[in-house]
């Protein structure tokens, strides 16, 4: 016991031992006494207080006193009656009187008169009966004398401020009706606070210590002259629990997105970022999707009223794409056999994936072309574990010369790699792509593969069009999927959803190691 007390005097402040010395010679001093004594100021002492409290030392009382005074409406009541009870003098001689001339012969105003009307009848000094309002007995019985919230109005208007712990039980009744009114009350707080030894702090002032000035730091000059060896240290308990800091940090979706964009900048990708709003044509028609596809229904697609329609690009591009649904043109397939309608590509969407950003991206540039986009699209998905109608999407394209499905895979696989993922592929159907494959990643913690993207080589009917006679990869990825996983979330609403406590504990870096 001994040596634990010598090691807490040892750790303990130098603030902490004047409280201990202060309290020592007058147990019952309060904070301002110590600060008067010690020449230290609340805050300190109060600091050291709850340091010392911390240990088990001394224990903090605390007291708040509720001060009562009057407000200047309720001066007015003190002075000049309670709405009800001018009511009730009129009642003691009329016994009855109509709702309708209430407000008159009472002298107060129609919204006045309603209030005393519902005090009157909390307080059963009168009823109503068919719009005729009444005094009862209990209000004959008030006639010569004051309720408990009326003499509590008088006492304050007479001594100013009384400490409501003061009150008897009537008057505490009449101030629970006064505070049930509005601006009647003034209610002042008063906190104070007590100390008292405990087991472990009259240890402590039995064993004695000494109250020395304590160095926190050594100066150049300490260390030259010797001064420093004849310092007083104070001991650091290095397995002290330090208080929590909740640093400021990227939300878990940004820091991914910016993730992944330095994957494509230091793989020599440029970046384009498209509209949120695009034409029906750059969105389906440009990636051969059909106009009686059942993608582009409004159960799956936003499309707008305001802008209704969007220009379409160049009408040379826009006929080629035409004879491509129609008929396959010169690209080697039959197309679609239907009649293209130049007024549906011109439909208002907000963009359903980001696919249309390399399809306009192809049209306006020269290969060899290495881009990616990052970006927001919609749909009209259902609320729920797995599905918002609004998300991320991630694009990536190449196109040159040579270019093979071979070096898709080779591409896909630096990009997940560079993510912390292994990734093996299976093949799939897109309308646009062929030939096309599934990328799916493996988790170690659950032993199985996920699917995570889609990719594929682009046709033709979604090339030549555009003017593209070299072959063109592209792929793709959702980034709340990914950030599912990263984070281990089940429901994806989560990542949208104002949870301080979830922010709080992801790292601030990368994120959870995979």
């Amino acid at each position: 016991m001994s040596e634990d007390i010598k090691k807490t005097i040892n750790e303990l402040h130098i603030y902490e031992k004047k409280l201990l010395k202060e309290l020592e010679s007058n147990p019952d001093a309060n904070p301002e006494d110590i600060a008067r004594k010690t020449s230290m100021d609340i805050k300190s002492v109060m600091s050291a207080a709850g340091s010392l409290a911390s240990k088990d030392i001394i224990e903090v009382e605390k007291d708040v006193e509720e001060e009562i005074s009057l407000s200047d409406a309720g001066l007015d009541f003190a002075n000049n009656k309670l709405p009800e009870r001018k009511i009730l003098d009129v009642l003691a001689d009329k016994k009855e009187i109509h709702m309708k001339d209430l407000a008159s012969a009472s002298g107060l105003d129609k919204k006045e008169s309603n209030i005393a009307i519902g005090w009157l009848r909390r307080k059963n000094w009168a009823q109503i009966d068919k719009g005729v309002v009444k005094v009862t007995d209990m209000g004959v019985s008030f006639k010569d004398r004051l309720g408990d919230d009326e003499e509590l109005l008088s006492k304050l208007a007479e001594t100013k401020k009384i400490i409501k712990d003061k009150l008897s039980d009537d008057l505490l009744d009449g101030f629970k009706k006064l505070n049930d009114r509005k601006n009647i009350l003034n209610i002042k707080k008063n906190t104070s606070h007590s100390f008292k030894l405990l087991d472990k702090g009259d240890a402590i002032l039995k064993h004695g210590f000494t109250i020395q000035k304590q160095a926190t730091q050594l100066t150049h000059q300490q260390l030259k002259d010797g001064e420093w060896k004849n310092l007083q240290y104070r001991p650091y308990d290095i397995t002290a629990e330090a208080p929590v800091v909740f640093a400021g940090k990227k939300h878990p979706l940004r820091i991914i997105i910016d993730e992944i964009r330095e994957i494509f900048l230091n793989m020599g990708f440029s970046e384009d970022n498209g509209h949120y709003v695009e034409s029906a044509f750059w969105n389906f028609d440009s990636l051969f999707q059909p106009q009686d596809h059942a993608a582009r229904e409004m159960q799956d697609t936003f499309y707008l009223k305001n802008p209704l329609t969007c220009d379409l690009p160049d009408m040379d591009l826009v006929k080629l794409t035409a004879e491509t649904h129609e008929t396959g043109a010169d690209t080697g397939s039959i197309g679609w056999q239907y009649d293209w309608d130049e007024d549906i590509a011109r439909q208002s969407v907000l963009r359903t994936h980001t696919t249309g950003i390399s399809t306009k991206h192809l049209f306006q540039h020269e290969p060899p072309i290495k881009m990616f986009s990052v970006g927001r699209v919609f749909r009209r998905e259902t609320f729920d574990y797995k599905h918002l109608p609004e998300f991320h999407q991630v694009e990536g394209l190449v196109c040159d010369e040579g270019i093979s499905f071979q070096n898709l895979l080779g591409t896909l696989k630096e990009f997940y790699k560079k993510l912390g993922f292994e990734v093996r592929f299976r093949p799939a159907y897109f309308p646009y792509t062929y030939l096309s494959t599934e990328t799916e990643i493996y988790l170690e913690e659950k032993e199985s593969w996920i699917e995570l993207g889609g990719a594929g080589m682009f046709r033709p009917e979604v090339l030549k069009p555009l003017g593209i006679s070299q072959p063109a990869l592209a792929f793709g990825l959702g980034i709340e999927r990914l950030a599912m996983i990263r984070y281990d979330v089940e429901d994806i609403r989560m990542l949208y959803k104002s949870d301080i406590n979830w922010l709080r504990q992801l790292p601030i870096d990368r994120g959870v190691e995979l």
